[in-house]
C-alpha cells in the first residue's frame, strides 16, 4: 500500500470565479484562478509526506501548470463539479490500491506546505477522516480519507457539517483541524479584500498578480462591503 495522494479538482479557466464578476472582469477571473491554482501546487508538490498529486481538470492552462508541479493528470470526472471530480479521484486511488487520499480546491492562496504535513501528521490510522474546514465552518477546505473512499463526499457552501455527519454514517469519528491559510478561500469580493488585508499574503503569487493587474488598489479603493452586500462597479 502506497501513501496519501492529494488531489485537486480545477474546473475550466473560461468562466471561472462568477461570483467574483462584480469585483474582476472575465479576464482577471480566468487569470486569477490559475494563479491561484499555483501557489497551491507551489505549496503541495514539495510535501514529502504525500505519495503523489492529482489534478483533475480538461482546461489545458491547468494541465500545463500540473505537468510543471510533477503532477499527475486525470480526465475523468473532470466536467461533473467538484463532487465528481473527487469521487472519480475516489475510484482512481481505491483501484490502485493507494492507502488515502487528501482533498482541497484549487482556489486556497495561502496553503502552505507546514498545513498540508501537520494535517497530515494529526490524521489518525486507517479507517480515518479528517477535516479542515473553511474560515466560516461552512465549507470543506481539504479532507483526508484513508481509504480513499472511505466516506463518501459531496461538497457545496455548507458541506462542513454534512460531512462530519457522513463520516458518523459510516462508523469513523472525523477529526477536525483548523488552518488559517486552508481555510481562506476565495470566492467572492469580501474574501479577496480579507486576503489583501492578511499578513500572510506577502509570499504568493496571487497577491503579486492583483498588485500589477491593479485589481488591489482597485478593490482596496472601494472599500469593504458588507457581506449582504458584494455590488461593486468596475472601473
Amino acid at each position: 500500500m502506497s501513501g496519501v495522494w492529494a488531489v485537486v479538482p480545477v474546473k475550466e479557466f473560461t468562466g471561472a470565479k462568477q461570483r467574483l464578476s462584480p469585483a474582476l472582469s472575465p479576464e482577471e477571473r480566468r487569470a486569477l484562478a490559475a494563479i491561484m491554482l499555483e501557489d497551491v501546487l507551489d505549496a503541495l508538490s514539495p510535501v514529502r509526506e504525500l505519495a503523489g498529486l492529482v489534478v483533475v481538470t480538461v482546461d489545458p492552462a491547468a494541465t500545463s501548470l500540473a505537468v510543471r508541479h510533477g503532477a499527475r493528470v486525470v480526465n475523468e470526472g473532470a466536467r461533473e463539479g467538484h463532487t465528481g471530480a473527487v469521487a472519480a479521484a475516489q475510484r482512481l486511488l481505491v483501484r490502485e490500491g493507494r492507502a488515502g487520499m487528501m482533498t482541497m480546491p484549487g482556489d486556497i492562496p495561502l496553503l502552505t506546505s507546514a498545513e498540508v504535513a501537520a494535517t497530515l501528521a494529526a490524521h489518525r490510522a486507517a479507517p480515518a477522516f479528517t477535516i479542515v474546514p473553511a474560515h466560516d465552518d461552512l465549507g470543506s477546505n481539504a479532507i483526508v480519507c484513508s481509504p480513499p473512499a472511505a466516506v463518501p463526499l459531496r461538497f457545496g457552501e455548507d458541506s462542513f457539517y454534512p460531512h462530519l455527519d457522513a463520516a458518523r454514517a459510516h462508523g469513523i469519528e472525523p477529526l477536525v483541524v483548523r488552518h488559517a491559510g486552508i481555510g481562506m478561500d476565495i470566492d467572492n469580493p469580501v474574501d479577496l479584500i480579507a486576503f489583501l488585508k492578511n499578513p500572510a499574503r506577502a509570499s504568493t503569487r496571487t497577491l503579486a498578480f492583483l498588485e500589477q493587474s491593479g485589481v488591489a488598489g482597485r478593490l482596496l479603493a472601494m472599500g469593504e462591503p458588507s457581506p449582504s452586500n458584494t455590488t461593486f462597479h468596475l472601473c
